[in-house]
């Protein structure tokens, strides 16, 4: 038996308790998290410290060391997410549908745990404790695999949830860590069938790539976000430039940002300064067309394929000059990861289009692509953003963590 299957046996045999867990406890246990993470403030920044300075070290950009970055205010807020699903409605249990065949036999259809959740993830330590305590709630059990770039962050936040849940009397393994890093540790969860329910990568493309090719359990595809704005000819310029500065620069490292720029080229030589000048402030890199180099300037770095292509997760941006809502879309389905989409625009008929034709998990019209996330969108927290089409797609709160069973009833029916 390998490293993951031990993980997975010990998942096993506490995915009862779990599942079988009442919201009240399920609540306490996560009341003690959110305790455990207010009062571990000090031990948990001094073990990121060692993950920032690794950091530093390695030559990481400061962009991807911010979005290892932990601080008091952040913890606290890690805090009021954990606060915040405490508030959520338990769906275990829940009755989605039911009938009554004329049989006289009672078909009831209700959520249930997936069971046990293994997730690899990098970077981002707040993604530690969102995905315990959501998979907490909805009764499952979680295997949580970090990146080695947050492996103290990670860890000592994992002891704190473990300690906690046994304190509020469910067995700690219900959040497992896993402690070996290595990319042999990672492959054995990926084909750790008989063990793990679902795996969920959240990360950079190559994760996710690499998930994909070697995973022979099911998997929840998540995370990477080409994102684009559309901005048109009937948009409002302040309101553009605001969009578009929010969605590129609020927190580049985030899947949410936006990666791509679109102008009509009815209203760029009116705009594009604008956007310009705003993005300035921030010294985002544009790499655009020759449209937008012969209006922006030298300033402008030539685009190129795989510019339009890439997750930047830096300040950087491609910028695109195009004749209409039909090439702004066409590039969109091209390149899109299907993530996350906007159009600015004051035409109703433009909006209504876009809503209609973009396939992305969320299309957003005058709206900010930051709002992609599970917090914005009421869940609590999120797992990881799904760009997939199975029944969990964007932000993934505690339904999308819970699969169905039918309950039949009746009197001695026989089929004939």
């Amino acid at each position: 038996m390998n490293y993951a299957e031990t993980l997975g046996q010990k998942a096993k045999a506490c995915e009862k308790a779990a599942a079988n867990a009442s919201t009240m406890l399920k609540n306490q246990a996560l009341a003690e998290i959110e305790a455990a993470l207010r009062a571990g403030v000090d031990t948990i920044l001094e073990a990121n410290e060692k993950d920032l300075k690794a950091a530093a070290e390695n030559g990481m950009s400061e962009a991807m060391q911010d979005r290892l970055r932990l601080t008091a205010e952040r913890v606290n807020g890690i805090a009021d997410g954990v606060a915040d699903v405490i508030k959520l409605d338990d769906p275990i249990g829940n009755i989605d549908s039911g009938t009554v065949r004329p049989n006289g036999m009672t078909i009831t259809k209700v959520r249930v745990p997936l069971g046990t959740i293994a997730i690899i993830f990098e970077s981002r330590p707040n993604v530690t404790v969102d995905a315990a305590v959501l998979c907490l709630k909805s009764g499952n059990v979680v295997i949580l695999r970090g990146g080695k770039e947050a492996y103290h962050s990670n860890k000592c936040l994992c002891e704190i949830m473990r300690g906690a849940v046994a304190k509020a009397g469910l067995p700690e393994d219900v959040i497992q860590f896993v402690d070996d890093t290595s990319r042999e540790v990672s492959t054995q969860l990926m084909k750790c069938s008989g063990y793990i329910d679902v795996l969920i990568p959240r990360g950079g493309a190559g994760l996710i790539r690499a998930v994909m090719e070697n995973a022979t359990v099911p998997v929840i595809e998540t995370g990477v976000g080409n994102c684009h704005i559309y901005v048109d000819e009937t948009a409002d310029p302040d309101m553009a430039v605001s969009i578009v500065n929010n969605a590129k620069t609020r927190r580049v490292s985030v899947c949410n940002a936006a990666e791509s720029l679109l102008v009509n080229e009815k209203c760029a030589d009116k705009i594009l300064p604008l956007i310009k000048a705003k993005l300035d402030e921030k010294n985002v890199e544009i790499r655009g067309c020759e449209k937008t180099a012969a209006i922006l300037g030298d300033s402008v770095v030539p685009a190129t394929e795989e510019d339009y292509a890439t997750e930047f997760l830096d300040y950087k941006i491609s910028v695109k000059v195009v004749a209409d809502l039909d090439e702004a879309i066409a590039h969109i389905d091209r390149y899109s990861t299907h993530h996350s989409e906007c159009i600015v625009t004051n035409s109703l008929d433009n909006a209504e289009r876009f809503r209609k034709e973009i396939d992305s998990a969320a299309v957003y019209v005058n709206v900010s692509t930051a709002f992609t996330d599970g917090g914005m969108f009421g869940f609590g927290a999120e797992i990881g953003i799904s760009t997939q089409k199975t029944h969990a797609r964007g932000p993934m709160g505690l339904r999308e963590l819970t699969s169905m069973k039918y309950l039949i009833s009746g009197n001695g029916q026989i089929r004939s």
